[in-house]
């Protein structure tokens, strides 16, 4: 059974290192499988195997009571850069609140999250403090 959407937690936006587009999928899915350690997108890496969505990632976005954004860097780009004017490296995990954009995981700390279990529970910890 599916959580409603709460009004509780911020909106977070996740945005990937990576331009939408079923090419540049499938570019991303190449380098996923033919160079990893180069690959540039962590976020992408630990949320999605090469050709499908992680069960574990996939199951908590599904369930979430947050309301959750999923945005390539030019869609974000498109539609929130100019309007809030903020600098961000990718990928990258913002918190939508009160009409501002707040860092919710950063680059760097997306870095260092090993896989997806780790990441759904950094998530519901922030969420929950």
């Amino acid at each position: 059974m599916d959580m409603p959407k709460s009004n509780l937690f911020p909106k977070l936006i996740f945005i990937y290192n990576a331009n939408s587009g079923k090419l540049n999928s499938l570019l991303d899915s190449a380098h996923k499988v033919l160079s990893p350690a180069t690959y540039n997108c962590h976020l992408c890496a630990i949320t999605f195997g090469v050709l499908t969505e992680n069960t574990v990632w996939k199951k908590f976005r599904e369930q979430s009571a947050a309301e959750l954004l999923f945005l390539h860097k030019d869609e974000f780009i498109k539609h929130y850069a100019s309007k809030f004017g903020h600098k961000f490296t990718f990928p990258i995990i913002l918190a939508e609140s009160n009409h501002d954009l707040e860092v919710f995981v950063g680059t760097q700390e997306l870095k260092t999250v090993e896989n997806s279990e780790e990441l759904v529970q950094l998530i519901t910890k922030r969420l929950t403090q």
